[in-house]
């Protein structure tokens, strides 16, 4: 029979399946904060006459940019008068569902949801308009149960959501072994079980799970509960680059309210270069705008860890996009898509010239 403990967690783990469940029934949390940074300059004005941007973005660290951005105050200095108001999302299918029905007007969101949400409506709701970062996704497993990548066939590996961007990713790892797995049910070779990042690590430490292919900072979680690294993803990748999130737009929002996007967008480039030049600053900036929103900062041996496999970047690694999107439909998880015109970086490309930045390719997916 299970210790006291541990049939605690597992019941834990149970328990939260209902409250998941609501919870994915609206598109986000809105959050608010006392922060002094983020109250509109005296004697600023609206952009474009707007009285809010509607902002999403997830309580991930892959998402540091936004984090970042907002903790500094960075999104409500550029859009003056213009009110940021935000909503944090945990599923990438419901902040599209949010894009879509103009809940929100820009978002930091991964791969697979923009690709998703890009296809099913025919290219005409999204744009990708800028990267924010790479990296951070790792295999953490149970050492007493596997020991080398050989011994992952046969054990119950989770994923945070069926088509996610880490789904997507380890399926397609399984299919390179020469494993087989029903993308659909998950069953096979290995057991992909779908588990919301939220209570992966109690899943884990009931002995549900054996290990899980997940973003930061859920791997240094289970690291923390004595998990180990068996791969980090960016070990897959050329130049150990790979999209984890991207910065999309509403088209009609884009159209509209080019001088709106533009001030985000000055916003986040701000940010990333404020991120990779103090990187101690920004990694404690990010847990407090995490501890804002959640109520729970990070504790440092999960914090510090998770931080350093991320990198920050403007640029949107278009071309790893369009690896993933063949991924997704090597495992049967979506039609060959058309990507063309998914990125306009136009307007991004203006703010890093302006910077004497390098501009960023769309890897011919752009808009012209």
């Amino acid at each position: 029979m299970p210790a006291p403990s541990v049939r605690r967690r597992s019941l834990a783990v149970i328990a939260a399946l209902p409250l998941l469940t609501l919870a994915a029934c609206g598109y986000g949390s809105e959050a608010t904060t006392d922060n002094a940074k983020e109250k509109v300059a005296a004697g600023s004005s609206k952009i474009d006459g707007l009285d809010s941007v509607k902002i999403g973005y997830f309580g991930n660290l892959t998402h540091g940019t936004a984090l970042v951005a907002r903790q500094q105050g960075l999104f409500q200095k550029e859009l003056g008068a213009t009110k940021a108001a935000y909503q944090i999302f945990n599923a990438g299918p419901s902040e599209i569902e949010a894009l879509n029905s103009g809940s929100i007007d820009i978002g930091w969101i991964g791969p697979s949801p923009a690709i998703n949400g890009y296809t099913k409506a025919n290219g005409t709701n999204l744009r990708i308009i800028g990267g924010s970062a790479s990296g951070g996704v790792k295999l953490v497993v149970n050492p007493k149960k596997i020991k080398s990548l050989e011994d992952v066939k046969g054990k119950k590996i989770a994923t945070p959501q069926l088509g996610n961007t880490q789904d997507v990713a380890f399926l397609n790892w399984i299919a390179d072994r020469g494993w087989k797995v029903d993308a659909n049910t998950g069953k096979g070779d290995v057991s992909v079980v779908r588990t919301d990042n939220k209570i992966t690590p109690d899943a884990y430490a009931s002995g549900a799970i054996d290990g899980a292919w997940v973003p930061e900072p859920t791997a240094s979680k289970l690291v923390a509960e004595g998990g180990k690294v068996l791969l980090d993803e960016a070990s897959l990748w050329p130049d150990k680059k790979f999209v984890i999130t991207n910065i999309i737009v509403r088209q009609a929002f884009l159209k509209e309210h080019p001088k709106a996007v533009e001030a985000v967008l000055k916003a986040s480039v701000e940010a990333n270069k404020w991120i990779n030049a103090n990187p101690d600053q920004a990694k404690a900036a990010a847990n407090r705008q995490l501890e804002a929103d959640s109520g729970k900062a990070l504790k440092a041996n999960v914090l510090d860890p998770a931080w350093k496999s991320i990198q920050f970047t403007d640029d949107p690694l278009a071309a790893s996009l369009n690896t993933e999107a063949e991924h997704a439909v090597k495992a049967g998880l979506l039609e060959k898509p058309d990507l063309k015109g998914i990125y306009d970086l136009t307007i991004l490309n203006k703010i890093l010239k302006a910077a004497g930045d390098s501009p960023v390719d769309a890897a011919g997916l752009g808009t012209s």
